[in-house]
């Protein structure tokens, strides 16, 4: 029988903190150094841009889709990689709705608190074009859902949401506990937060991407964050069996305490992890910031450096186009010669007539991915 839904249960009346106290205060910690690298960084989101990707791929594999960042970022350039069946091109485009869909509530978020309104709009953007599409993109479901291996029977769910005719106080029990600055403290809310939605499950696809959306969100309009560059899905996805089997204990045994544990581990975790990597992305981008304007001689050299890091997959005729990199033609062409020469970048395709070259800025991806880009 499939776990039920915990109705009545949200939020919890208590946790066991003495369990807690112990990790609030260095997850609470890690993030705050996290974030203090995040405000000294002039252009964080630009510097960053890829492992915002890699957050969207790793989300995404949860859910059993089976791409990397590098193959998301080599389409997007306008690549076509050998042997790219038409479920990886699948794969390829949720990944992009991902980016955009939570490049998108950042915005929103500049201009307003979170609302279902802006929940709604994400799913859309997450669902456009893709597998899922069909399954009223916007909207809460119709009917009721359940959540077990792809295809299977009710009987052979393992979780069952909520009951339809309870979702939509549900839903609006949950945007009440987001915008809550009542609760003693904001991460433990957050892991409160994300187990709830996913129990819920509003809509019929995409719940699970946008739950993990949510978390730099929610840190972003609480002020725990500068800007929604916190990635959790390397945590989630390396525990994946742990991560569902603790979300379905807090319907099935109340264990809220546990989940708020593992949440916690976590944070810790990737805070850690997320600061090595921009640390190092840094410093890569000041070394070549230093580098460019020797070997380039160009007063646009800091342009080029800034453009490769905020796309490191990229055609030729993206780069030598003013409107894209800000630099002239002509030397935009020079430069991205020299920066071949130097192996800053490496070649992905060739051009070969009226089709462009793709050129890879592999140092920054390997960072990003965490393993060494294979041309």
């Amino acid at each position: 029988m499939p776990v039920q839904y915990h109705q009545g249960k949200f939020p919890p009346p208590s946790l066991d903190w003495d369990k807690l106290i112990p990790l609030i205060g260095p997850a609470n910690a890690g993030l705050a150094r996290y974030e203090g690298l995040l405000s000294a960084i002039p252009n964080a989101h630009v510097l960053l841009a890829p492992m915002t990707t890699q957050e969207a791929v790793l989300s995404s594999k949860i859910e059993d889709t089976h791409v990397t960042m590098s193959e998301v970022l080599e389409v997007e350039a306008g690549g076509q990689p050998e042997l790219f069946s038409q479920a990886k091109r699948d794969d390829v485009e949720e990944v992009l709705n991902y980016r955009k869909a939570m490049q998108a509530c950042a915005g929103e978020l500049k201009q307003r608190p979170f609302s279902q309104q802006i929940l709604r709009s994400a799913h859309a953007l997450l669902m456009r074009g893709v597998r899922g599409q069909d399954k009223t993109p916007g909207q809460y479901r119709a009917d009721q859902n359940w959540i077990g291996p792809r295809g299977c029977s009710i009987q052979a769910a393992s979780f069952m949401p909520i009951d339809l005719a309870h979702l939509q106080s549900g839903m609006d029990l949950w945007e009440k506990y987001f915008g809550s600055e009542k609760e003693p403290d904001k991460l433990i809310q957050l892991a409160v937060l994300h187990v709830e939605f996913e129990a819920l499950h509003p809509f019929q696809d995409g719940n699970g991407r946008l739950g993990r959306m949510l978390l730099p969100l929610f840190l972003l309009q609480h002020k725990l964050l500068s800007s929604p560059d916190f990635y959790m899905s390397g945590y989630l996805e390396a525990n994946r069996e742990e991560y569902q089997e603790r979300l379905r204990a807090v319907s099935r045994d109340n264990d809220w305490t546990g989940w708020c544990a593992f949440f916690l581990q976590g944070i810790i975790q990737q805070a850690e992890e997320n600061e090595r990597k921009a640390r190092t992305i840094l410093s890569l981008y000041h070394r070549l910031k230093a580098e460019s304007p020797d070997f380039t001689h160009s007063q646009h050299a800091i342009r080029a450096v800034d453009f490769i890091f905020k796309t490191p997959i990229f055609s030729a005729s993206h780069f030598t186009n003013p409107k894209h990199s800000g630099i002239p033609k002509p030397t935009a062409t020079r430069i991205l010669n020299l920066m071949r020469g130097k192996q800053i970048l490496a070649t992905v395709r060739e051009g070969r007539g009226r089709q462009s070259g793709i050129y890879a800025f592999k140092e920054l991806l390997n960072i990003a991915e965490g393993k060494e880009f294979i041309l």
